[in-house]
């Protein structure tokens, strides 16, 4: 099974972050990373089905949504290789928000997920985007 894992800590707080994550359709925050977000189907962004695709090529799923612990799973259905439906299959993504209690707070977001098949290249390709997507986060909400 490959499985990939990134977190980072934002200097803002933690309900800002999960406001901005928790729906799925939206994400302006990501402006480098994520040039184009179409929305297919009638679920708005917050709906357990809701489906979207990023930059023409990565077919997601939101899967559930939980506000209270500030998480969502989602899964990927197609995308270019090394992420195709034909090179990995049961692709299952997870963001969790948590707020930093020490110091001056802030916000501990972590970004993983776990699929079967093409275990290193996927695992590569996966990190840099979720690296970047996170980095990305923390420029907008710092700024």
């Amino acid at each position: 099974m490959g499985k990939t894992y990134q977190s980072i800590v934002v200097n803002a707080p933690a309900e800002k972050i999960w406001n901005a994550l928790r729906d799925f359709h939206d994400l302006s925050w990501a402006p480098d990373v994520i040039s184009d977000v179409d929305v297919v189907g009638e679920k708005k962004g917050d709906q357990s089905g809701a489906k979207r695709v990023l930059n023409g090529a990565f077919h997601e799923t939101l899967r559930a949504l939980d506000d209270d612990n500030r998480e969502l799973t989602y899964s990927i259905d197609d995308g270019p290789s090394p992420i195709s439906h034909e090179e990995i299959s049961n692709y299952e993504g997870h963001v969790r928000v948590r707020s930093v209690t020490e110091g001056n707070g802030g916000t501990f977001v972590e970004w993983y997920s776990s699929w079967t098949g093409n275990d290193e290249a996927a695992a590569e390709f996966c990190h840099d985007i979720y690296a970047g997507l996170l980095g990305q986060l923390k420029k907008t909400f710092e700024r």
